[in-house]
């Protein structure tokens, strides 16, 4: 489930629809939670599909670290890709806000460690990486990991509206981690090596 405070827009020829907020999310706010509604679907599920669901399913599902697709049944299927995103997900089912996002922006993703199956060239940001590659997590998962302690430290100081849903077992997690007890894990363990398969 995606953060409430979003809408889904239509922001450009190029990028079709995407999600933006409505409200101000706060730097360590959990912006997405993959929920009881989410479907997740193996990879001989799928091949048993026609083409029309494959392609899809090929746009709007993502890759967990089993190999699963998992597509949200919510607007949070149309989060689009940035090389600057301002959400990264974490080993726990759950996206946090890296920064502060404000009413009007986008929430947007890095599919780098999506295990995505093929590369694709990305809208130009102005960066340095211009294509998203199958084993971009292998490669830039130190960045992210400090990028996710750090929005960390907020977690349990802003407003969590999507709580209710975590399940209990996440949250006694989160705080641990919060109190330095339990160690983050790192984004590393979401990685799929069978990816392209």
């Amino acid at each position: 489930m995606i953060h409430p405070h979003t809408e889904l827009q239509f922001i450009s020829g190029e990028m079709g629809y995407g999600v933006v907020a409505t409200q101000l999310i706060p730097k360590g706010t959990i912006t997405w939670v993959q929920d009881e509604l989410d479907i997740v679907l193996t990879s001989a599920q799928i091949e048993k599909m026609g083409d029309f669901y494959k392609d899809i399913l090929d746009i709007y599902t993502f890759r967990n670290n089993k190999g699963d697709h998992v597509l949200c049944w919510d607007h949070g299927k149309y989060v689009n890709h940035s090389f600057k995103s301002n959400c990264l997900t974490t080993p726990y089912d759950f996206e946090i806000a890296i920064r502060d996002i404000y009413p009007g922006e986008q929430l947007t993703d890095d599919y780098g460690y999506l295990n995505i199956s093929r590369p694709f060239r990305a809208v130009h940001e102005g960066t340095k990486r211009q294509v998203v590659y199958p084993d971009d997590l292998l490669k830039y998962h130190g960045k992210w990991d400090r990028l996710i302690a750090e929005a960390f430290n907020h977690i349990l100081e802003v407003d969590q509206p999507l709580r209710e849903i975590l399940p209990e077992e996440t949250l006694k997690k989160i705080k641990n981690i919060h109190k330095g007890k339990e160690e983050l894990e790192s984004i590393l363990s979401c990685y799929f090596p069978g990816r392209g398969k």
